[in-house]
């Protein structure tokens, strides 16, 4: 079940966190998986390289994600060298907190430029391969606070918002080409990104949380895998919450 196998998938921001084990979970399954970076080179390297390792093949790409000229030439690339592209994974992200008052214009627009820009510029040239092929699977990894909200970071959330109301739409659009368009919306995980909370902001978050604890990336690429699967043919246009029960 969920297996992958003859499929090539592209996951952006794979040099580590959710996009690292997403890449890992596909190529578990069977796909040839190309993983993304920007600055993250020798981890990228590390991860294709386990992934090569446990009998999976895997291959890096280094771009921009704020790029989106480099984006498209980039899956473009994968799809003729590989000859096909079946999947998307749209995780690569930043996060610049700050409350709204204090908010740099830059550092919205940069938060934009990755989270949400390289997302619609790797999607608009995955489709076009996908079209063609009259199938595929694009799946982009929001978060809870794009559904929720959260203070101090008004940026970050609303890109991530974005990201949902993209997917429902572009879920629309390409349904009739036998492309499924999904979100994951991931709570609070044990990633890089979360690492700096503590104390207790830590406590008060976990006690939000009904099953008490924090995710590991992996349940996300579970998710995440489940989605770009065959199995998942009917689902589209939907939000994936991955976040022990902190919004419901």
């Amino acid at each position: 079940m969920f297996r992958l196998d003859g499929k090539v998938a592209i996951v952006t921001g794979a040099s580590r966190g959710i996009g690292r084990a997403t890449a890992e979970a596909l190529a578990e399954q069977g796909a040839t998986v190309a993983l993304t970076y920007v600055r993250g080179e020798a981890q990228a390297r590390e991860a294709a390289d386990g992934i090569r390792a446990r009998g999976g093949q895997a291959e890096i790409i280094g771009f921009d994600a704020a790029d989106p000229a480099a984006c498209e030439a980039a899956v473009a690339d994968v799809a003729k060298r590989l000859g096909r592209l079946d999947i998307l994974v749209a995780n690569a992200g930043i996060a610049i907190d700050g409350l709204l008052l204090r908010l740099k214009t830059e550092d919205l627009e940069k938060t934009f430029a990755i989270n949400v820009g390289g997302a619609i510029a790797a999607a608009r040239a995955a489709t076009r391969v996908m079209m063609r092929a009259r199938t595929g699977r694009i799946v982009f990894v929001s978060s809870i606070v794009g559904e929720m909200g959260n203070a101090g970071q008004a940026a970050y959330s609303a890109s991530k918002a974005a990201l949902i109301g993209l997917s429902k739409t572009l879920a629309r659009e390409y349904a009739s080409r036998g492309i499924t368009v999904n979100a994951v919306a991931p709570g609070y995980v044990d990633t890089d990104m979360t690492q700096g909370i503590t104390g207790e902001m830590r406590e008060t978050m976990l006690k939000a949380i009904p099953v008490g604890r924090t995710a590991t990336a992996r349940e996300i690429a579970t998710g995440i895998a489940y989605l770009v699967s065959d199995e998942a043919a009917y689902v589209t246009g939907q939000v994936l919450r991955v976040n022990g029960g902190m919004y419901m």
